[in-house]
């Protein structure tokens, strides 16, 4: 969803394919490594952004 957590994915995702070319397992292990810390990142934005529709909609709920 954001900006960021898009470009660490490819990061990433470059990262490996590199590692990967190159035979050089430590470096292909840090791609998936940033790939998935950016996929947490994502996930955690995506959730805050659903807890704050929740409790707007409850407080919504309750001026009515």
């Amino acid at each position: 969803m954001g900006d960021d957590s898009t470009m660490g994915k490819m990061k990433g995702k470059a990262k490996e394919a590199a590692g990967k070319a190159t035979g050089d397992d430590r470096k292909a292990a840090e791609g998936r490594t940033d790939q998935a810390k950016a996929k947490a990142k994502d996930t955690m934005e995506n959730a805050k952004d659903k807890a704050a529709g929740v409790k707007d909609s409850l407080r919504g709920k309750g001026e009515s």
